[in-house]
C-alpha cells in the first residue's frame, strides 16, 4: 500500500500559472478543485515571473518536472521563442496561454479564443453572420479574432489606439476573407450603430478601477449583445450601462472557464468538471468582494 502511495505521489501533476503580478489569479482555485473532484494527485500554483526571468522560468519548470503551465499578462506573446513547438491555434493567434510537457518536450496553445467562443455561444447562440466590433488588438484580441474567424462572423471591426498595431493583426489573421477594418476610439461612433457583438479585450473597467469604461453608455446601440472579457468584478461599468440599454450582457466568467478546461482536457486527458470549476471561481470572487 505504501509503495502505491509513494507512486502517486511521484505521479503527482505539477501545474501552474506565469504571470506578472499573478496574485489576483482565480486558475488555481478553478484547476486544484478540479484535479481534487477527478482525484488526481498533484497542484496547480501560482508562480509569479518577471519579464526578464521568463527564459529561466520556463527552464526551471522543465526542469522541476511540471506537466504544463497557463501563461498569462505579459508573457503571452514572448513565450512563443521559448517552446519547442506550437499548436496552430497558437500559430494562427500568435499568443499562447498554455503549455503542455511531454517527455521533456514543451508545445504551446492557445485556449482563449474557443474558450471565449465556447462561452459567447452559450450566452448568445449562433455567431454566424454577425457583424462584430473589438476594443484592443492585444494578445486577447487576437486569441477570440482568430476564433471569431471560424465561426464565420460577417465582419470584424478592430478598435485600437495604435491602429498599426491591429491592421498587422488583421494581415496575421485574415485568411478567410472576412470583411475586417481597423478604426480608432475617435471613430468608434460610426462603427457602433452597425455592430451586432460588442467586445472589450482591454483591461478598461478591471479591478481595482472599477469606474472607468472604454466607451459613454449612450454610444451603446440599443439591445446587441456586449461582452467584457474581465472577469473582476464580474459585472463592469460597460456591462451595467449596457443592460440598461436593453442589451444582452456576456461577463468575461465564461471564457475565463472555458480556457481553463481546454488547457485542464490538454493536461490530464479527461474531461473538465466545468460547472464544478465555475462554482469554485464564483465562491472565491464572492468572497473576495465581500
Amino acid at each position: 500500500m505504501t509503495d502505491r502511495n509513494q507512486e502517486n505521489k511521484s505521479n503527482a501533476l505539477l501545474l501552474g500559472v506565469m504571470g506578472d503580478p499573478i496574485g489576483h489569479s482565480m486558475s488555481p482555485v478553478m484547476h486544484n478543485i478540479a484535479l481534487e473532484a477527478a482525484g488526481l494527485p498533484g497542484m496547480y500554483v501560482p508562480l509569479h515571473v518577471k519579464p526578464d526571468h521568463l527564459a529561466e522560468a520556463v527552464i526551471g519548470a522543465k526542469a522541476l518536472g511540471f506537466a504544463g503551465f497557463n501563461v498569462t499578462i505579459p508573457h503571452k506573446v514572448e513565450i512563443m521563442k521559448l517552446l519547442d513547438e506550437l499548436d496552430e491555434s497558437a500559430i494562427s493567434c500568435g499568443a499562447v496561454n498554455t503549455v503542455v510537457i511531454r517527455e521533456g518536450r514543451m508545445k504551446g496553445y492557445n485556449t482563449d479564443g474557443i474558450g471565449y467562443v465556447r462561452s459567447l455561444r452559450e450566452e448568445a447562440g449562433e455567431l454566424t453572420g454577425k457583424q462584430v466590433t473589438v476594443l484592443g488588438a492585444g494578445g486577447a484580441a487576437r486569441g477570440i479574432i482568430y476564433a471569431l474567424l471560424k465561426e464565420k462572423v460577417a465582419g470584424i471591426t478592430i478598435i485600437n489606439r495604435t491602429v498599426d498595431k491591429a491592421v498587422q493583426l488583421i494581415e496575421e489573421l485574415n485568411t478567410s476573407g472576412a470583411a475586417m477594418q481597423t478604426a480608432t476610439y475617435e471613430e468608434l461612433e460610426q462603427y457602433l450603430p452597425q455592430t451586432d457583438i460588442f467586445i472589450n479585450t482591454t483591461s478598461i473597467g478591471m479591478h481595482p478601477n472599477v469606474d472607468e469604461t472604454p466607451v459613454a453608455a449612450e454610444q451603446i446601440p440599443e439591445g446587441i449583445i456586449v461582452s467584457d472579457l474581465i472577469y473582476n468584478p464580474m459585472e463592469t461599468r460597460l456591462l451595467r450601462e449596457a443592460r440598461t440599454r436593453g442589451c444582452r450582457t456576456v461577463g468575461g466568467l465564461g471564457m475565463f472557464i472555458y480556457q481553463g478546461a481546454y488547457a485542464y482536457e490538454y493536461w490530464t486527458g479527461q474531461d473538465a468538471p466545468v460547472s464544478l470549476m465555475h462554482s469554485a471561481v464564483l465562491e472565491a470572487l464572492n468572497h473576495e468582494n465581500h
